[in-house]
């Protein structure tokens, strides 16, 4: 095939004249044609390989693959060309010699046209008038593994070739296993080119297909391939089939006198073989590994006490050195003991002169001086005292209350919510309100025709003299409307002036039944208040008026016995607080 052709079918295929069916028929004729002209010729090797070579350089091949993997609604001619086209691409991809693409068509483009072939293969498996197309490209992957064996693992590991494998179908799965006993007879190099784990995964198919089915046509066909892989590469084969426990077993129950004894008696011959030796290799094996054990901890004993002494030297530099950072420490925190020891003592000398300084000016003070300055030192005192106090208690009770003040907004929320839903709930489950007009709006046409002759009815029955007038009806109904009206304004108030009767019965039952100051708790401080603005005002008011008079000094509570001392000390010992030396009154 000249360069000129490739590149017009080329162009051909990249135009967007052909559609998918076109192009396979194109791709098709071409390729058939020039693997047969080209096989024709005297030196028909050499020039088959030229063209294969150029209808990979030439882009042609890569063309192939997209048709393959897609999957319109075809019918059985175009899946039959599709079949076609991949046993042609398989064909062109033998024998190829790519030049200096070498390494992009062994990574790139072999697993791509393997891939392919693969996912038509998973298609063709799915309908059942296509098993004769199933076939064709089964020996389309076949021709291809025999030149590249590298492609086996891809090919157990894919996803398409696992859905053959799991397909109900015994010819699909008979298909698989003849695949690989026709790859393995044609090719005797194809065994020893796999890797360990390649040829695992083949013994793996072949016993798992015994495992599984049930068909005398699959299980002679899976004894075969493992009799054959055991022939061809018996040193790797042979420690491959212990592996697999108790083959010999199921090979002795479940497939003889199936037809193919001769072939079952050889396999479990070779496994129970291996099993005889199995002993002897594994004590060989044992001493092996005592030798091997027994020559490294001789290794490192040497080594250690070659390394002994250094170990200690270096243990004990450490030691030093942790020793010498422990008595540094220890020095520290002694001259920090003693420096506190002496800023306490000069504290507790200092303050020993004050208090001496301090007897001594209290000698040199009158007598009627100095019981005025004890007891001013004890309020002054007291006055600490009780500050203390009163901010313990308060950073207490803000703790304690802002935790329920917390709770109290959450509720509120909570129920504002909660309202706010029961309410559209009620809106929406109530019958729609009728309006205070009396009179119908929309009315179709049929109602319209049905009133006007119930109208002229009525007019008939009865005489045009007892008729009322137009605007004798347009009173009326104004008088209806206005009653109407009243009736409802005075519904209205009759519910206020219940809910207000209501709410006032239930703050003076509150106020009747709250305790006393002497014995309220914190849990039913919630009784002492109330919801109702001037109630709330006056309790402000005298609040405020309570705490101003505490603050106001003896002379203005002269003549006042509403804050008397022993009114007061009752009201702090009521209150719970701390007595103040001293007695205060308030004069309003």
């Amino acid at each position: 095939m000249e360069e000129e052709v490739v590149l017009d079918l080329k162009r051909q295929l990249e135009g967007g004249d052909l559609n998918a069916e076109q192009r396979v028929r194109l791709l098709n004729n071409s390729l058939n044609k020039a693997v047969n002209m080209a096989a024709l010729e005297t030196d028909g090797g050499l020039v088959l390989t030229a063209v294969k070579s150029r209808l990979y350089l030439g882009g042609l091949l890569s063309h192939c693959i997209p048709l393959m993997t897609q999957y319109p609604r075809m019918q059985q001619g175009n899946w039959a060309a599709v079949a076609r086209l991949a046993q042609l691409t398989s064909v062109c991809c033998v024998g190829v010699e790519p030049g200096e693409q070498s390494q992009a068509f062994h990574r790139l483009f072999l697993p791509s046209v393997m891939d392919g072939l693969l996912s038509l293969a998973a298609q063709l498996m799915r309908r059942e008038q296509c098993v004769s197309l199933l076939r064709k490209v089964m020996d389309s992957v076949c021709w291809l593994l025999r030149a590249h064996p590298q492609l086996t693992t891809q090919v157990l590991s894919s996803e398409h070739y696992e859905q053959i494998q799991v397909c109900d179908d015994d010819s699909v799965t008979l298909l698989c296993v003849q695949m690989w006993i026709q790859t393995c007879t044609a090719s005797r190099d194809f065994l020893s080119e796999l890797s360990d784990d390649s040829a695992l995964l083949l013994l793996n198919e072949a016993v798992g297909q015994l495992a599984v089915s049930s068909a005398s046509s699959v299980g002679g066909a899976s004894v075969r391939l493992i009799l054959l892989m055991a022939n061809q590469q018996e040193a790797r084969v042979k420690p491959l089939l212990l592996s697999f426990r108790g083959l010999d077993s199921l090979l002795d129950k479940d497939w003889r006198g199936r037809g193919f004894e001769q072939e079952v008696d050889q396999l479990i011959a070779i496994i129970q073989s291996d099993a005889r030796s199995l002993p002897q290799v594994c004590s060989e094996r044992v001493r092996a590994a005592c030798l091997i054990q027994a020559a490294w901890r001789s290794f490192q004993t040497r080594r250690r006490l070659r390394s002994l002494s250094r170990v200690v030297s270096q243990l004990q530099r450490r030691y030093r050195a942790r020793r010498r950072r422990q008595l540094q420490q220890q020095e520290v925190q002694r001259g920090e003991e003693e420096l506190s020891f002496q800023v306490f003592m000069r504290r507790l000398q200092a303050r020993r002169k004050f208090h001496q300084k301090q007897s001594q000016l209290l000698q040199l003070l009158p007598p009627d001086q100095v019981q005025w300055y004890l007891q001013e030192c004890e309020r002054r005192a007291a006055v600490v005292i009780q500050s203390s106090w009163r901010g313990f208690r308060e950073r207490r009770r803000y703790n304690t209350h802002r935790h329920t003040h917390t709770q109290q907004r959450a509720a509120k929320t909570l129920q504002r919510v909660v309202r706010l839903f029961l309410q559209n709930r009620r809106a929406a489950k109530a019958p729609p309100t009728t309006s205070l007009w009396i009179g119908q709006k929309g009315l179709t046409d049929s109602r319209r025709a049905e009133l006007q002759r119930q109208v002229e009815e009525q007019l008939s029955l009865r005489p045009l003299g007892s008729c009322v007038s137009r605007q004798e009806c347009e009173g009326l109904h104004q008088e209806v409307q206005l009653l109407l009206l009243q009736r409802r304004h005075q519904n209205a108030g009759g519910q206020r002036l219940e809910t207000l009767l209501a709410h006032t019965h239930t703050q003076l039952e509150k106020l009747r039944d709250a305790p006393p100051l002497s014995v309220v708790m914190a849990t039913v401080a919630d009784s002492f208040l109330s919801p109702s603005g001037p109630i709330g005002a006056r309790a402000r008011v005298s609040h405020n008026a309570l705490l101003q008079a505490g603050r106001l000094p003896w002379w203005r509570t002269l003549g006042d016995d509403t804050f008397s001392p022993a009114h007061l000390q009752g009201l702090e010992a009521e209150l719970g607080g701390l007595f103040v030396g001293g007695a205060a009154g308030v004069k309003i």
